[in-house]
Parts: structure tokens; sequence; C-alpha cells
């Protein structure tokens, strides 16, 4: 067989390429200057130059030495997959038979579902305290998780709903008639087809809660019970700001989400045609 000729770039396409490199750098720009803040000596944060003299990778140790940032990793992780997995185990049966069963009130169902996306948490931060305040719940990774299992549940529903819908009840019916049950045919047939919304679910949310701010500063108030979003804002005092840290801190906390990414990655090709044959 002859080898096909690489195809010759052309001016639009070397435009297009250009124009996409110098928006890739336009975003990676403040990553790479907290990055470069992060290894600068604190004697040098104010000097004018983008490139240290030393770099001083000690940062990283000071930061873990000098702060609860251990302890509020735990805390983000703790509740970051506490919300995801809470947020996929309610999401799936409700979008599940949100798509597949005519019951009476459905479209209410959606349009509730709907509404409770449009609340923001910090126009219910005073009754939240409140409440768990009362039931003797403030300081605990278990309130955490539940706030913000609840504030990412409907996005969750409407995504799964949407890929749940988009799966042929023929390849349930089919399975049903081979001898496996409804149940069965969701886990062998349906749930695998869904991964993509599954995955796509479980990120978001995922990256919800690892970036919330406001309810992990309303209702932990001690510093072991902070996420990492709180306590990466300990670096910010009245007079002074520790920006060496505070940049350190801050590379710790998206090494997590970029490793996720990595992994996940592979999995959402992988799991679009997964389950789609006998």
């Amino acid at each position: 067989m002859r080898r096909r000729k690489p195809e010759r770039s052309t001016p639009r396409t070397l435009l297009i390429a250009a124009t996409a490199w110098l928006l890739a750098g336009v975003f990676l720009l403040p990553y790479a200057e907290m990055l470069v803040t992060a290894v600068r000596p604190a004697a040098e944060l104010r000097d004018p130059t983008y490139l240290p003299d030393e770099f001083a990778w000690s940062n990283f140790v000071g930061v873990w030495r000098e702060s609860n940032l251990g302890t509020n990793l735990r805390v983000t992780l703790l509740v970051a997959a506490g919300s995801t997995v809470l947020v996929l185990l309610v999401a799936l049966p409700a979008a599940y038979c949100t798509a597949r069963m005519a019951y009476r009130g459905r479209k209410l169902f959606l349009l509730l579902v709907l509404v409770t996306q449009m609340f923001q948490p910090t126009s219910l931060l005073v009754g939240l305290y409140r409440e768990f305040y009362q039931l003797n719940m403030l300081n605990s990774v278990w309130t955490l998780i539940l706030c913000n299992a609840a504030f990412n549940l409907a996005f969750a529903i409407w995504i799964l709903t949407a890929y749940i819908r988009s799966i042929p009840v023929s390849l349930e019916e089919a399975a049903m008639i081979d001898g496996l049950g409804r149940f069965g045919a969701l886990v062998r047939v349906t749930l695998p087809l869904a991964m993509p919304g599954v995955v796509t679910a479980g990120i978001f949310t995922f990256i919800a809660a690892w970036n919330e701010f406001v309810m992990g500063l309303t209702l932990s108030t001690i510093p072991e019970s902070q996420p990492l979003t709180v306590g990466i804002n300990s670096f910010i005092g009245n007079y002074t700001v520790q920006w060496n840290y505070l940049f350190a801190g801050s590379v710790i906390a998206i090494v997590p989400v970029v490793v996720l990414f990595a992994v996940i990655e592979r999995k959402v090709v992988s799991g679009l045609t997964a389950g789609s044959v006998k």
C-alpha cells in the first residue's frame, strides 16, 4: 500500500493553530505566575524580575509545617469524595426513574429540580448555620458533605436524565428478554452506556465541592475542620500576606484536580460504547 503524503498546512490552519496556542498561553500564564511565586524566596517577593535569583523549594515544606494544610487537605478530600458518592447514589435512581417511567408529576419534578439549582448557597447560609447549630453538627465533615451534595444534586439529575434518555429502550428490553430483570438491565446495559454522564456529573460535583469556600468558612469555625480553600486563606493576615506560602498552598490544592482529570479523561471515551454490544 502506498503511504499517504501528509497534507500541507494551509495559511488558515496555521492561523487557527497560532491562535489556539496564543489563547492557551494566556490561560496558562496565571498558573505559571502562581508556580513562580510559590518557589520565590520571601526576600525576593517584591523584586520586579519575573524569575527569582534562587528557587526556594523549601516553601512547599514550610507551608506544611507552619499551618494545618495537611489536615485541611484531608478534610477537602473527604468532603469532595463523600459529596460525589452521595450525589451519584441519589441522582442515578432519580434520573433513571425520570427518564424511563411515565409517572404523574414528572415535568413538575424536573421543574422543581431546576428551581433548586437557582438557589445560591450564600442566600441560605443563615438558615443552614442555625439548623446545624441546633443539631450540634457544626465543625463536622458530614455537614459539609450533606451541604455540597444538596447543592450539586440538581445538576447531576439533569445531566444523567439526558444521558439515559439518549439510550434506546430496546437495549434494556432485549436484555430483559434474555433473562435479566430491570435492575440487571440497568446495571449491565444502561449504566455502562451512561458512564459519560456519570463521569461528567461526578467531575462537576467533585470540583464544585473541592473549590467551595463560603459554606466551609461559615459551618467550620475551627482550623482542624476547615477545608483547604479556607485553610489557604489563613496566610492572608490583617497587615501582611505570606505570598510565597499562599501560592505554594494553591499549587498543592490544584494538583489532585489535575491528576483526577488525567485519569478520568481516558475513561470518558471508553465509556461511550461500553455495554452496547451483546
